[in-house]
């Protein structure tokens, strides 16, 4: 039978409750990555082996997200809530209490495999309590956890690690998601797929195999120099093997593990390529700009996350004033507005310079806030406009899906461009640094190698700074490059949408 809605109490706590499940997971997608100095010498580990407190957790998540829509209308979308919420708030507070790398890297593994389901069914969740006119609103909402929580972590994490301990970017998972499963367990409603679909496990298995390798590549192509490692090629080979055998897989089987009906929706499938791009733009510049403040600026931690902060706040404005407008306002031009604010913010930020102040950095991200919140809420509330709501669950895990790998390869593809290109910008430098050169400061002593290597230091930092404002110049481009993709997007239809089919438990 077609669910009813909530009523509006109901609805406010289910809202609020999936909101802290959304933050919790989307806050430890960053918030660790600044205490990672203070936990290796807490365990002892090398520089390389700690990076896998970070892997471990996103290999494991990527890895799951494709499965949740499944799970969620096999054994029904609260039940897989609740025990995901438990399951990444034990684990969250293991994580804290690890006393060896070991034991951190396995509880961070299985951090990401509860916390999987977390972000889609939040937002599958608020799509279908909301009726189809108040979708935009529900999405603003959605978008302010799941936007926000990457924006604020470093801010969060480096406090926490500062004034408290770095086990505490752990421990404060703990009272949220008691706060989320005690509002779910209460005011949701059980839903399932009443025809009960059977698992592709063989199909799967191959996205799994293949999304774990490209993960495994991106995350450490950077530390392994890429193709020149034999790590590298073997996970890059795995990863298209894999990919290929699972879209045969997928185009030959009778019921696949994907059903691709859900991308013969054009909005939908455009949604995702927006939401792919999306990723790479905004995690990349997050990636981007805490290592060049605190590199090359020398911005302790604290002070890094306080000049980042107005970009939360320029995306929490803009969420709240589209969730009111978007139901006057076409979709298209939220979305056209967005990117080229985005833009502008970017052409803003290829002006940085290593004599700049941080009114430049606050202005900018605060401008690229409010292109991100006016691109997210309309993008989700488009994507799925016109989808089948037969389609809600594994459509939502999907979008997630295609964001977070937009952002890992937009991350590694803009740490390894801005590397390399400063070792090439450096060596160009470096050649006009010759005593017959009349810019040289007089009396410049070439034998000196205290003199010498404080030069080379300056050079390696106008380097870095050239490289960092050509990934931002990058980006621009790509920002710009995308807007003609919404052509293919139309507006929503009449009734779509709307109240999935279902049986109540």
């Amino acid at each position: 039978m077609t669910a009813g809605y909530p009523e509006p109490t109901a609805r406010r706590f289910i809202t609020a409750s999936v909101m802290a499940a959304t933050v919790m997971n989307s806050l430890d997608s960053t918030i660790a990555n600044v205490a990672l100095p203070h936990i290796q010498g807490s365990v002892s580990a090398s520089s390389e082996e700690i990076t896998w407190v970070l892997t471990s957790y996103i290999v494991a998540a990527a890895i799951m997200t494709p499965l949740t829509g499944w799970v969620a209308g096999r054994f029904g979308r609260k039940r897989l809530m609740l025990w995901s919420i438990v399951g990444f708030t034990l684990v969250s507070g293991l994580c804290g209490i690890a006393g060896s790398l070991g034991e951190l890297v396995g509880f961070r593994l299985l951090q990401g495999v509860f916390g999987a389901a977390l972000v889609p069914m939040s937002q599958a969740i608020l799509l279908d309590i909301n009726p189809p006119e108040r979708h935009g609103p529900a999405m603003a909402v959605w978008g302010m956890g799941a936007i926000l929580g990457p924006i604020i972590g470093p801010a969060l994490g480096g406090w926490l690690t500062d004034n408290l301990s770095w086990r505490w970017v752990f421990y404060i998972n703990l009272p949220i998601g008691l706060l989320a499963f005690a509002g779910l367990s209460a005011f949701l409603t059980e839903t399932k797929d009443a025809a009960r679909p059977r698992l592709d496990l063989f199909g799967f298995a191959l996205l799994a195999l293949a999304l774990g390798s490209i993960q495994l590549m991106l995350d450490r192509g950077q530390t392994k120099d890429w193709f020149s490692s034999l790590e590298i090629c073997i996970e890059a080979a795995l990863g298209l093997f894999f990919g290929y055998l699972f879209v045969v897989h997928t185009l030959t089987a009778r019921r696949p593990f994907i059903d691709i009906g859900m991308f013969k929706d054009r909005n939908f499938l455009t949604g995702s390529i927006f939401g792919f791009f999306l990723g790479t733009v905004l995690f990349g510049v997050l990636a981007l700009l805490p290592t060049m403040l605190e590199t090359l600026m020398g911005y302790p931690v604290v002070l890094t996350g306080l000049v980042t902060a107005p970009r939360g706040i320029g995306t929490l404005i803009s969420m709240i004033v589209v969730g009111r407008i978007i139901k006057k306002v076409d979709a298209r031009l939220l979305i056209f507005a967005g990117f080229a604010i985005a833009a502008y913010s970017l052409h803003i930020m290829s002006g940085f310079s290593l004599g700049m102040n941080e009114n430049l950095v606050i202005i900018s991200g605060f401008i690229q806030g409010i292109g991100t919140g006016l691109v997210f809420v309309p993008l989700t509330t488009i994507a799925f406009a016109t989808l089948d709501a037969k389609y809600r669950n594994e459509g939502a895990a999907m979008f997630t899906l295609t964001r977070n790998i937009g952002s890992a390869v937009g991350i590694s593809i803009l740490q390894a461009l801005t590397i390399r290109n400063g070792a090439t910008v450096h060596s160009r430098l470096v050649e006009g640094l010759r005593p017959d050169n009349p810019a040289m400061p007089q009396g410049f002593d070439f034998d000196l190698p205290s003199t010498v290597a404080a030069l080379n230091a300056q050079v390696s930092r106008q380097a870095a700074m050239v490289s960092y404002i050509d990934a931002f110049w990058l980006l621009f481009i790509l920002t710009l490059a995308v807007i003609p993709l919404l052509l293919l997007m139309r507006g929503p239809r009449a009734g779509a949408g709307e109240g999935p089919t279902i049986h109540m438990d």
